[in-house]
């Protein structure tokens, strides 16, 4: 505890008196300041005692005292010490009285008690206090250090909330709440994601202190790790602002849990270059290679169905943000993931098929949708912009067609780039129509090309050729239902054919030009 004004008037040597302000004892003295200007207040921060003779004072003025008196209370001197038998043989009235009106605690000073063996005493108190902190942080940090070691980051929240009388909270790299201690602090601690994931966004190492939910404590949110992007944070919630031991006990606590949640670069490394091989020989058709390679750290990752997520970005931080999201989202669902980057624009992802990593994935995906429409939106709806990200989703397989599995993903991935959406999966291509993929530019200029002449032809009145060729093709050749359907003769129809033939060029008895003109056309329909 700091030196208090009741602590110096039990001091033995100093002989203090109690003239008003007694029930007021208890306040901290951060510093005793002798002064004897008629205005100190400039020159106050604010907790000091402050220790006069009275010497340019007119201590039995009652306007002179009142305006004093409320001077240093502003200012936030928690007592003012009189020295008597030097100016002043006791302490005027005045002064005793308007002290108890302010609520300002006023000592008597005897003439044989010198300010400096006050200053002394403060300084002397607030040292041990120091001392006493530091010795009980370091006492703090080997706790929490035995409880890392021993129990992990659960072990050491319980040590950190024990050490702050308060609760503690670990949250991953997405900002989902990881362990808390004591276990009723979970709610609690849930309710600040978003305080956690605007602090993310920060460069690290970032802090804040928030006021908790409902104003139930003070709470500090610190970033945790070592790179461009925070791993993790912790929380720290408490009924009231950190004394000095409880702060080394979070500062120890921070390192610690860094340590933790932080893997070496070269570890890491290692890891990525383990699991890029262990991809190479899945895609070669080696995955009794593949699973000796990748031992148990892949878990049954390997045996079970999985899909392979490809993502492309011209900005390596939409990747890093997909990498983060996966692999937080496998690891709170325990499940295993392999992450494999091909440079700074490119990203494979091995994950389990219904898993919590694809639902992640997914999610991510339809946030950076509806963030690119919003932005669409307050454009004014202009586009030719590049997309940030874009990701292909394999149908589920095995190790066997992990090659099938990475072109179904390629493919994917390449639709939606040209559809300008963030993630495609490849099961949605085969379940759907082939019309969508008919928007591709290369396929409209086709068409175009295609169909010209007939449009020219049908543009100078001598007849409506690609109506007619529509009709017929639809109708899969049948003259007289096609004839009905443009509302003339069969013979007409037939004549339109043959003008068809003769302006293109091609024989409408040849299947593949009958299939391309009716791409053609639909691509075309597509286009208006």
């Amino acid at each position: 505890m700091p030196p208090t004004l009741a602590s110096l008037v039990h001091h033995s040597a100093l002989k203090l008196t109690v003239r008003a302000g007694e029930n007021r004892l208890d306040v901290p003295v951060r510093w005793a300041h002798v002064s004897e200007l008629a205005d100190p207040v400039p020159y106050m921060e604010g907790g000091e005692l402050l220790l006069t003779t009275a010497l340019k004072l007119d201590a039995d003025d009652p306007k002179a005292m009142r305006r004093y008196v409320k001077r240093l209370v502003g200012a936030g001197v928690v007592g003012l010490g009189f020295a008597v038998g030097v100016n002043y043989d006791e302490i005027p009235k005045v002064l005793v009285d308007t002290a108890g009106e302010e609520g300002l605690p006023l000592l008597e000073v005897p003439r044989r008690t010198p300010f400096i063996a006050i200053s002394k005493a403060v300084s002397a108190a607030i040292a041990a206090d120091q001392y006493r902190s530091v010795t009980a942080g370091f006492a703090a940090q080997r706790e929490l250090t035995k409880q890392a070691l021993t129990d992990g980051p659960e072990g050491l929240l319980t040590a950190l909330a024990a050490q702050v009388d308060g609760w503690a909270a670990l949250y991953d790299a997405s900002g989902a709440v990881v362990a808390t201690a004591p276990e009723w602090a979970g709610r609690r601690a849930a309710r600040l994601t978003a305080d956690v994931e605007r602090l993310r966004d920060r460069p690290a190492p970032a802090s804040s202190v928030v006021g908790g939910p409902d104003n139930e404590d003070r709470v500090e949110l610190h970033t945790l790790g070592t790179g461009r992007r925070p791993r993790a944070a912790l929380a720290v919630g408490t009924a009231s602002a950190l004394g000095t031991a409880e702060r080394y006990a979070v500062h120890s606590a921070i390192a610690l849990l860094t340590l933790t949640t932080e893997r070496s670069r070269s570890l890491q490394a290692a890891q990525e270059r383990i699991g890029a091989a262990v991809l190479r020989m899945l895609l070669a058709g080696q995955p009794d290679h593949a699973r000796a390679v990748a031992g148990d750290l892949y878990g049954g990752l390997l045996d079970a169905p999985f899909r392979i997520i490809v993502g492309e970005s011209a900005d390596g931080d939409p990747l890093d943000g997909l990498a983060e999201v996966v692999e937080s989202a496998a690891a709170r669902s325990g499940e295993a993931v392999l992450v494999v980057p091909e440079g700074p624009e490119r990203l494979v992802v091995l994950a389990v098929d219904d898993g919590a990593a694809v639902e992640a994935c997914g999610d991510y995906a339809a946030t950076l949708e509806g963030e690119r429409a919003t932005s669409g939106r307050e454009q004014g709806g202009s586009g030719g912009e590049e997309q940030e990200l874009v990701v292909g989703l394999s149908a589920p397989a095995g190790p066997i067609a992990a090659a099938a599995a990475y072109k179904q993903a390629e493919q994917a991935l390449s639709v939606a780039r040209r559809r300008g959406r963030v993630l495609v999966e490849h099961e949605q291509l085969a379940a759907g129509s082939v019309l969508p993929l008919l928007a591709d530019d290369a396929v409209r200029a086709f068409a175009d090309g295609l169909l010209r002449p007939l449009s020219e032809h049908d543009a100078t009145g001598r007849g409506d050729l690609v109506a007619s060729l529509r009709a017929w093709l639809s109708r899969h050749g049948q003259w007289d239902a096609a004839a009905a359907d443009l509302g003339v003769h069969r013979h007409t129809l037939r004549y339109r054919m043959r003008r068809v033939e003769e302006i293109l060029g091609r024989s409408l008895d040849d299947p593949d030009v009958r299939m391309e003109l009716w791409l053609a056309l639909k691509a075309t329909a597509a286009a208006e």
